[in-house]
Order: C-alpha cells, then structure tokens, then sequence
C-alpha cells in the first residue's frame, strides 16, 4: 500500500512538472489561448524605454498600426524582442508589465497595460546581457518613455519588470482599413479586443462567398480578388479560438484608404 502510495505521488508530481515546463513556453499555442482568455502567470523580462523625440513608435512599426496616435493606441504601446514578437503574431495581444527588484526606481504598487505594436530587432553585435536587450531569449519591453515613468523612474533605464498576457480592452468595434488598388485588396484589422491578435481573417462580398485572407506581415491581411461595387463583410478569428463575423461593414461605395468598424469580441 505504501509502494503504491508513493508511486501515485511521483507520478503526479511529474506530470505537474512538465505540465509547468509547457506553459512556460512563449511559443505554445496552447499557452497563448490560455493567456488570452485569462491573465497568465507573472514571468520575468526587462523594459527600457525611447524618448519623445524618437518617433521608433509614433508612425508606422512591424505591426503596420501607422500613425498610433490616430489609431487610438496612445502611448500605451510596446516594441517587443524576438522571443516576445512571434514573428507578428502578437500584434495587437495586451501585457500588462510591473517593476520589480529594483525598489529605489520602481513605483510601488503600479503597472500598466500595453498592447504589443511593433518588433525590437536584435543587434547580435552586443550580448544578450550588454547591450543586445533584445536579443534571444531576452522578454525585453520597449515602452514610451511615458508608459515608463508610470512604473518607474526615467533614471532606471534597463529596469527588471514581470509581465503577464490579458485579455486587451478596447472602445467602439474592430477596425478595418482598406488598401491597395484594382484587384488587391489589402485590410488592415486594428482595435482588436479580447485576445488582441488575429489568426484568420475572411472577406465576402455581396457577389461572393467566405474567401480566406493571407497575412502580408503584423495584422495586415490580404486577397487578390475583384470586390469593387460590393458591400464587404468580414470574419475573423482571434488566438483563443472565437470567431467574429460582422456583415456589410464596409458599404458598397466603399474606396481604397477607408477605415470601416465592425462588431466587437468580448473583454
């Protein structure tokens, strides 16, 4: 009976072990469902942060938001390193990040939450623990110096944070920006809550069926077919699973650099 005992107690210590080592891993899609339907466990990283004159942030970026300001994420905005970035799968997911450890530069009591909107390139040049913050396996966060100071005194510089995945908030629905020219159809899907990231994405028209979309890079997906002269509907489906579809949100007068908003996931 002991023998037995201690065996059943081995096993499901094993098991809790690998299941641990599992969900540790940044690149699980399991993983990234769990975090996106519920706050994930705190996990260690680091954070700098780039000046106001430094527009890195304000225009454009890997996840091709363009103008952030406009695009209604603010200042409340992450650069992540490559472990983080998932080659811009995680465009538009939400972190919230604290500082820790260092006592005389943290806020006590403080974090924030940003949503992942561009890519920090690693610099090989340097090691990971120098000057390459956000080289492999570095979680490094590149944070407006405003949503910085929100945790930490600016003189902190290269801080020890944690950081947890959330569920992201957002007003009004998700966006949808038109691009391209004659039979190339470029959406930009933008505003995302729930989740934050996008996985798949579909467009119909009036004269057409559900025709999958390819992603050209961050939440930038694209079709080449002719839609002109149609409403357009869209379904699209976030990392945790849930698919939205939202019918006839671009009208039938619709032109290339117009932005249309559908309905909204749940956060």
């Amino acid at each position: 009976m002991l023998l037995q005992l201690l065996l059943t107690l081995t096993l499901c210590s094993t098991f809790s072990l690998a299941h641990s080592h599992y969900n540790w891993s940044p690149s699980s899609s399991s993983t990234v469902a769990a975090a996106a339907a519920h706050p994930s466990e705190w996990r260690p990283g680091r954070a700098t942060y780039y000046a106001p004159a430094d527009p890195r942030d304000v225009v454009g970026g890997a996840c091709g938001y363009g103008d952030l300001e406009r695009s209604g994420y603010g200042k409340s905005t992450a650069g992540l390193s490559t472990v983080l970035f998932e080659k811009g799968q995680i465009c538009g997911a939400c972190f919230e990040v604290r500082c820790v450890e260092e006592l005389r530069w943290c806020i006590p009591g403080t974090s924030i939450i940003v949503t992942a909107t561009n890519f920090c390139a690693p610099n090989y040049g340097f090691e990971p623990d120098g000057g390459g913050h956000c080289n492999p396996p570095n979680a490094h966060f590149v944070l407006p110096i405003e949503a910085f100071e929100k945790i930490a005194i600016w003189k902190a510089s290269n801080m020890p944070v944690q950081y947890r995945r959330i569920k992201c908030r957002k007003e009004g629905g998700v966006r949808f920006t038109i691009n391209g020219a004659g039979i190339f159809l470029s959406v930009l899907i933008s505003n995302v809550a729930g989740a934050g990231d996008i996985v798949a994405a579909k467009v119909k028209g009036s004269r057409t069926g559900w025709l999958p979309m390819g992603r050209i890079w961050g939440q930038n997906w694209h079709i080449s077919a002719d839609l002109k002269n149609q409403p357009l509907s869209f379904e699209i489906t976030s990392s945790d699973g849930v698919t939205l579809t939202s019918y006839n949100v671009a009208p039938k007068i619709w032109n290339f650099g117009q932005t249309f908003q559908g309905k909204q996931f749940e956060s």
